[in-house]
């Protein structure tokens, strides 16, 4: 029998974090009063799928890339505290579609974060029995693609989709060879796919559709 793996983005896919992630996020900003930086929510919405080396160098231009680096890696280690202790806010019967989707799929998660921030998520909402495995840019220093190729070579899987929010996303899903399924309900705005879904709860007959094309 095939293996079947549904592979999902985090941010704007699984959860939404961004209001426990701001506060954490200035909590560092003041420590650095020169920087005068305070970060708003919808700043902070416009910066997840993207690395931290990105996220650096959209948010603090003007520093030195090795300073710039520095802070926003305080903040990320600042904000994996707080998630651990707090969570992020789960999309309406999140644990109930992958109960679902669990039946007959193998679940993963690969997303642009540091090391730890996806730890936190089924660490702290008790979801760690859905996933097999979980990848991330911040420890592999991988692109989105090469983490999802990374993930397919890993568990031999023989057949893939990819659910994720922004257009790097897209192109990950893309790099790697398998289906985009856009979670429009996230934070990105995404002009080409293959599926859409406008809830989470839409997922598992989405899901079914894709694996019977690609078994044609």
């Amino acid at each position: 029998m095939e293996k079947l793996g549904v592979i999902f983005d985090l941010d704007g896919t699984l959860w939404d974090a961004s209001r426990e992630v701001v506060p954490a996020w200035n909590v560092v900003f003041q420590r650095y009063p020169k920087l005068q930086k305070v970060i708003t929510l919808e700043e902070m919405s416009g910066y997840f799928g993207k690395t931290i080396e990105e996220i650096a160098a959209l948010m603090l231009p003007m520093e030195s890339e090795s300073s710039r680096l520095k802070i926003v890696k305080e903040c990320c280690r600042e904000e994996q505290i707080y998630l651990k202790e707090h969570g992020g806010r789960l999309y309406p019967e999140l644990e109930n579609t992958l109960k679902k989707l669990r039946e007959k799929y193998h679940l993963y998660i690969v997303s642009n974060c540091q090391d730890g921030y996806v730890q936190a998520f089924p660490h702290y909402h008790k979801l760690e029995k859905y996933f097999d495995d979980i990848e991330m840019s911040g420890r592999t220093g991988l692109n989105k693609g090469k983490n999802i190729a990374l993930i397919l070579e890993r568990n031999q899987i023989d057949q893939a989709s990819y659910v994720g929010d922004t257009m790097g996303d897209c192109e990950g899903a893309r790099v790697a060879g398998i289906p985009y399924v856009y979670a429009r309900y996230g934070f990105g705005k995404v002009s080409e796919f293959q599926y859409v879904i406008d809830e989470i709860v839409a997922l598992p007959e989405v899901a079914e559709r894709i694996f019977c094309n690609l078994q044609l």
